[in-house]
């Protein structure tokens, strides 16, 4: 299980982290890089063991946030927090009161420096991606202190870490694929298909922009936007990570993680912003500790900045991925969240970036687990039955794979690269009584609280 350990500034507590953590980093970040991530650790880290991949915590700073307008910015305006606190005997967590989407509470944020990129220049930041970022660098270092290059560097990030811990379980290499959308923005998929442990890995990163069609813009006025556009055009800009992973193993889950962010300019100038996302977690054999650990992982992300976040997503992932025609949820779930755009751009953008953070510690472990475990015929048939669920799951009510297929100039493999190489589906199919199989249709259909 995970432990969690405070890290004094010191030069003691430097030197034990380095050593701690140079068998992860070791190959997969340039010196330079290395030295940054180890420098003037301040935080809480989650550390979860892995038989050989490990994970380095993030620098961060404390500071107060003063509240603008939620969901809106001013134009030629950028939201900037107040004051940033960091001590070398110890870190003050900041608590501010706010009014969020869904309820009243008091918040704790261990947030950055708006603008300040974990004290690494961009370009330099860049080269350790899986490819250039979608966006120029020289526009992104240009734009630096802007949310929407802020965002774009996260996904990136992002992508690149997921993806190199999924080639070291599995020894194969990512296939990695540019893309232009000749209405405005691009994206890059990576995707390992047939390897050792993944019958079809991918993560992808989309940053596109234009104007808005009127059915998409149907579907956000749906959701209560009130999107006044200007001559009958709303320009927006969207960006976001995406992920599926479906294992041979059937005792290996498959896992989604997808974190977004979305804006829109206004008739008057102004910008509408939200976040969105989640990561869920989607077993062929049920394993209460892998669920518990899952969740857990989660969990603490969530609690770092609202008590009320981890058991309302919670819930909220429970709904959104519950396939009605069937009466059972695709798996055992884990957080998703949408429209967010308060208290503030400064605490949603932290919110979002701790939950991104979370995707290696949340799973690796588990594929780790697992990883050489025997299966038999039977066990197979049932993966790939269950596969063919989220593939109605997927192409029936999945908000993302909808808005995608609605956009003008989407990427259609893109889109659909969260299908399974392999699916089946077998007339009436009911698995018998008393099975395991049985045991996990009885977690669908009554979702549990793991944590």
């Amino acid at each position: 299980m995970a432990t969690t350990v405070l890290w004094s500034i010191n030069r003691t507590a430097r030197a034990t982290a380095r050593k701690c953590f140079l068998p992860y980093s070791k190959g997969a970040l340039p010196v330079d890089s290395q030295r940054a991530l180890f420098h003037n650790i301040s935080v809480h880290s989650r550390l979860t063991s892995l038989p050989t991949a490990r994970w380095a915590p993030k620098v961060t700073g404390v500071r107060f946030i003063s509240h603008g307008t939620a969901g809106k910015t001013a134009p030629a305006r950028t939201t900037r927090g107040a004051l940033l606190f960091a001590g070398a005997a110890a870190s003050v967590a900041g608590f501010l009161a706010g009014v969020i989407h869904f309820q009243r509470a008091e918040m704790a944020s261990v947030i950055p420096k708006a603008g300040e990129e974990d004290n690494t220049e961009i370009a330099a930041k860049c080269k350790t991606f899986m490819s250039p970022p979608c966006t120029d660098v020289k526009v992104l270092q240009q734009r630096k202190g802007e949310m929407s290059t802020r965002m774009e560097m996260l996904i990136m990030e992002t992508q690149a870490e997921f993806c190199r811990a999924l080639e070291e379980v599995d020894g194969g290499k990512f296939q990695v694929d540019r893309w232009e959308r000749k209405e405005g923005g691009g994206g890059i998929s990576c995707v390992l298909q047939d390897g050792k442990v993944f019958e079809k890995a991918g993560v992808n990163v989309s940053v596109v922009f234009g104007n808005l069609t009127e059915e998409a813009a149907k579907q956000m006025r749906s959701r209560g936007k009130v999107l006044k556009g200007k001559d009958g055009k709303l320009p927006f800009c969207a960006m976001g990570v995406s992920s599926v992973i479906h294992p041979k193993n059937p005792h290996v889950p498959t896992v989604h993680f997808n974190y977004r962010y979305f804006e829109i300019e206004e008739e008057d100038g102004t910008k509408q912003w939200w976040f969105g996302g989640g990561t869920d977690l989607t077993p062929t054999y049920i394993n209460e500790e892998d669920a518990a650990q899952f969740h857990s992982v989660l969990k603490e992300a969530c609690d770092k900045h609202h008590p009320q976040y981890y058991p309302d997503f919670k819930k909220w992932c429970d709904r959104y991925f519950y396939i009605r025609h069937r009466d059972e949820t695709r798996g055992v779930g884990g957080i998703f969240f949408d429209d967010l755009d308060s208290p503030g751009q400064e605490e949603a953008f932290a919110f979002v970036k701790s939950c991104a953070e979370t995707v290696v510690p949340c799973y690796l472990p588990i594929v780790w687990k697992h990883l050489d475990d025997a299966f038999s015929p039977e066990e197979k048939d049932w993966q790939q039955v269950r596969r063919g669920r989220y593939v109605e799951f997927n192409l029936v009510y999945d908000r993302g794979v909808k808005f995608g297929l609605a956009t003008p100039g989407s990427r259609i493999e893109s889109i659909l690269m969260s299908l399974p190489l392999t699916a089946k589906w077998e007339y009436m199919h009911e698995p018998p009584k008393g099975t395991r199989e049985a045991e996990m249709q009885e977690v669908l259909r009554n979702p549990r609280e793991w944590v």
